[in-house]
């Protein structure tokens, strides 16, 4: 069993995440309290993804956020670093005529510049090792007028709800990830690596930093994740 560690290597995180690719959904539905689909939907309507529009799914694992992203008719890439999460995406989605799988990597995106309508990531973000060169491919790849969603595990701003949540990902989380997961010695990353991410405002101003305009965030579940968006300056004389 593998376990990436806080330096983020590629190479690490892939393999990690090839490892839990086959239980991952069911895994994160149990950990999150059932939340995982109401931060899916909040997130899908964030995105509001039209007919016809490309959408760039980052992190997409094995589909599920990019198939709720297809509904309305938009054609959504998935693309996914982990070789074994794009094989169960492919597999669970091959009916779907609306999502093209792609192995890719995040700070080097494998699209030409302003391909896509909308561009968004979901728990992902803090996997890469560079976060912010991955902001800037986003900006790259959006086109003008294009916007960027981002859902992460953020910092409760309330002192008694921040306190229980990292009380639960100390004591609650392990208990629960040696019952449902596959490998739970790689879910001790992700308690690390949410313990370590920077706060909302901090991450906002990384998106400004890329190049985005009208910056916000919103706190879902208290503030155990925000619902971060951004939009590419329209061209002049657009």
């Amino acid at each position: 069993m593998s376990k990436a560690d806080l330096n983020k290597k590629p190479e690490q995180v892939a393999a990690m995440f090839d490892e839990v690719s086959i239980h991952y959904d069911r895994t994160n539905t149990i950990l999150s309290v059932g939340n995982a689909a109401l931060w899916r939907y909040a997130t899908t309507r964030a995105v509001d993804p039209k007919p016809g529009e490309r959408v760039l799914d980052v992190a997409a694992g094995t589909g599920t956020s990019s198939a709720s992203l297809s509904r309305t008719g938009a054609r959504v890439i998935a693309a996914d670093f982990s070789a074994g999460m794009i094989e169960v995406g492919r597999q669970r989605q091959a009916g779907n005529p609306f999502i093209e799988f792609v192995q890719a990597d995040a700070t080097a995106l494998p699209f030409g510049d302003a391909e896509f309508d909308a561009v968004t990531i979901s728990f992902g973000l803090r996997n890469i090792v560079d976060p912010r060169a991955a902001l800037a491919e986003f900006r790259r790849v959006t086109k003008p007028g294009g916007r960027l969603v981002i859902c992460e595990f953020s910092r409760p701003p309330a002192a008694v709800v921040r306190t229980g949540y990292f009380a639960y990902l100390r004591y609650g989380m392990p208990v629960l990830v040696r019952l449902a997961s596959s490998n739970p010695v790689a879910y001790e990353y992700l308690m690390d690596s949410i313990a370590e991410w920077p706060s909302q405002p901090v991450l906002s101003e990384w998106m400004r930093d890329a190049g985005f305009e009208r910056v916000a965030y919103r706190n879902l579940t208290a503030g155990i994740v925000a619902l971060h968006r951004g939009f590419v300056p329209l061209t002049k004389g657009e």
